[in-house]
């Protein structure tokens, strides 16, 4: 096990809270990493990728700098043009549903 993997679970247990918070962190951080990697891959600059879903460069940037999150309408967009496609499943970690 990793040191993160210890620490996300320490603060897990101490605080439950601040968990589903590292939780959410990570899994924007793997949306917006998969972003990344598709666009290097596809050789596109930010300011390519802003274009071709019409726009603005800036928010490009703030996605993928983590300073801003961005909303679905926006990663569909980007994930369209990146040849990229969500894909929903069942939480296996979820015990029993949320009310």
């Amino acid at each position: 096990m990793d040191d993160w993997t210890k620490y996300k679970n320490r603060v897990k247990s101490e605080n439950p809270e601040i968990g589903k918070d590292l939780d959410e962190v990570e899994e924007i951080s793997t949306i917006v990493g998969a972003m990344i990697k598709q666009r290097h891959n596809l050789e596109l600059s930010q300011r390519d990728l802003a274009e071709l879903c019409g726009i603005p460069h800036s928010s490009v940037a703030r996605i993928e700098s983590g300073k801003s999150t961005p909303n679905l309408s926006t990663l569909l967009k980007i994930f369209n043009q990146l040849g990229l496609s969500f894909t929903v499943q069942p939480n296996v970690k979820m015990a029993k549903p949320m009310k």
